[in-house]
C-alpha cells in the first residue's frame, strides 16, 4: 500500500517557490541602488554615479534579484534591459524614494506662515515674464520660502515631476501623460537664424529654397512626430538638406555652433532678440507663419507639497489662466534690428 501524503496539494516546498520577501526586512539600499541601475540604463553608469565599483553594483542587484525571486534585467556585455519585473519594480521605487526625498521640506513648513522650499525642474531658457512676476511676488509676500531651479531635457522634467522630486516642471511635451497634470503655459514660435561668417548672412528677402543646399545645425528632439514636430515639419517641407554639422539638446549649444558658422539652425525668436538686435545672429526665411511650439507646465496631482510649493503652483496657475493665450505667445513677428535699436533708443 502506497503512504498517505498528508502534504496539502496546495503546498509548494522551499525549491518550488521562494516566500516573499516582508517588506519590512528589505534592504532599502538595494532598491537605490537597483533605481540607479535603471536610471543610467547600465551597471557600469550606475557604479560611476554611486562612486562604487561595478562588481559591487553588479553584486547588489544579483542580490535583490535573488530576493525577488525573480530576473529584473537582461544583461549582456553590449545590452542591458529592464524586464517586465524591472520595470514594475522601477516605478515602484520612483514613488518610493521621491516621497521620502520629500519629507524633510514637508515636514519643515508645519507653520502658520507660509515657508518652505519650492523646486523647479525646466528645460533650457524657459523665458516667459510670468513666472519671473510669480516668483518675484510670491517671494515678496512669503520671505520665509525658497526656490531652487534646474535644467534638464524635456524628457527628464517629465521624469522628476513623475518621481515627485519637484514641485513643478517645465518642458515641451509632445503626448501628455495622464499621471500629471498639463497646463498650456506659453507658446513660443521659432526662426531659422545663421551667424555672421554664414553665405547667407545679411541678405534679405530670401526664400526657403536659398536654403537648401546649406549644413544645419539642431536640437536632438529636431524629428517628425518629436518635441519640435512643428520646426521639424517646416524643414521637412522645404527639403532642407540633410547635412547636419551640430547638434544639442540644450539651446544655448546650438546658439552657439550657429553663431560660430557651422551651419544654420532653429531658435525661438523671443530668446534670441538681444542676438539679433546686436547682429550676431540673422533671421532666415520663413518670415511670416514660422512654427509654434507649446511650453507646459506639469506637476504631479498626488504629489505631497509643503505649505509654499502648494500655494506657489496655486498662485502661478491662477496667473497663467488669467493671461490670454495671446498675451502667452512670444516671436510671432520678424524681429526688425533696426527697428528695435530705435525703439530702444528713443
Amino acid at each position: 500500500m502506497t503512504p498517505k501524503d498528508d502534504t496539502p496539494r496546495n503546498m509548494l516546498t522551499p525549491n518550488d517557490q521562494s516566500p516573499a520577501p516582508s517588506p519590512w526586512n528589505m534592504d532599502w539600499n538595494l532598491l537605490r541602488t537597483f533605481m540607479v541601475i535603471a536610471e543610467q540604463n547600465s551597471i557600469t553608469g550606475a557604479a560611476r554615479y554611486l562612486g562604487l565599483k561595478q562588481p559591487t553594483v553588479s553584486n547588489a542587484l544579483r542580490r535583490l534579484e535573488t530576493m525577488l525571486g525573480c530576473q529584473l534585467a537582461q544583461r549582456d556585455p553590449r545590452n542591458f534591459t529592464l524586464t517586465r519585473h524591472g520595470k514594475a519594480l522601477y516605478h515602484e521605487c520612483r514613488e518610493i524614494f521621491g516621497s521620502i526625498t520629500r519629507l524633510p521640506n514637508l515636514l519643515s513648513s508645519m507653520s502658520e506662515q507660509v515657508e518652505g522650499h519650492i523646486t523647479i525642474c525646466m528645460t533650457s531658457h524657459v523665458m516667459t515674464p510670468l513666472l519671473d512676476q510669480a516668483i518675484a511676488a510670491f517671494h515678496k509676500e512669503n520671505p520665509l520660502t525658497s526656490f531652487s531651479i534646474s535644467i534638464q531635457s524635456s524628457h527628464n522634467v517629465v521624469e522628476t515631476v513623475l518621481s515627485k522630486q519637484a514641485t513643478f516642471g517645465v518642458c515641451l511635451m509632445r503626448d501628455k501623460r495622464p499621471e500629471l497634470e498639463s497646463t498650456l503655459f506659453y507658446r513660443e514660435h521659432f526662426g531659422f537664424f545663421c551667424g555672421p561668417t554664414h553665405p547667407l548672412y545679411g541678405k534679405e528677402n530670401l526664400k526657403l529654397e536659398d536654403m537648401r543646399d546649406f549644413e544645419r545645425v539642431s536640437f536632438s528632439t529636431d524629428d517628425l512626430g518629436g518635441l519640435l514636430h512643428p520646426v521639424a515639419a517646416v524643414r521637412a517641407q522645404a527639403q532642407f538638406s540633410d547635412k547636419v554639422a551640430g547638434v544639442s539638446n540644450n539651446l544655448e549649444e546650438v546658439r552657439r555652433m550657429i553663431t560660430a558658422g557651422l551651419g544654420f539652425g532653429p531658435l525661438p525668436i523671443h530668446v534670441v532678440e538681444r542676438d539679433i538686435i546686436n547682429k550676431r545672429l540673422w533671421q532666415l526665411p520663413p518670415y511670416t507663419g514660422t512654427p509654434a511650439v507649446d511650453i507646459f507646465l506639469v506637476s504631479h496631482p498626488k504629489a505631497n507639497l509643503n505649505a509654499a510649493e502648494a500655494a506657489f503652483l496655486e498662485s502661478l496657475t491662477g496667473l497663467i489662466k488669467k493671461t490670454s493665450l495671446t498675451a502667452r505667445t512670444y516671436g510671432s513677428q520678424k524681429i526688425n534690428p533696426e527697428n528695435s535699436m530705435k525703439q530702444k533708443t528713443a
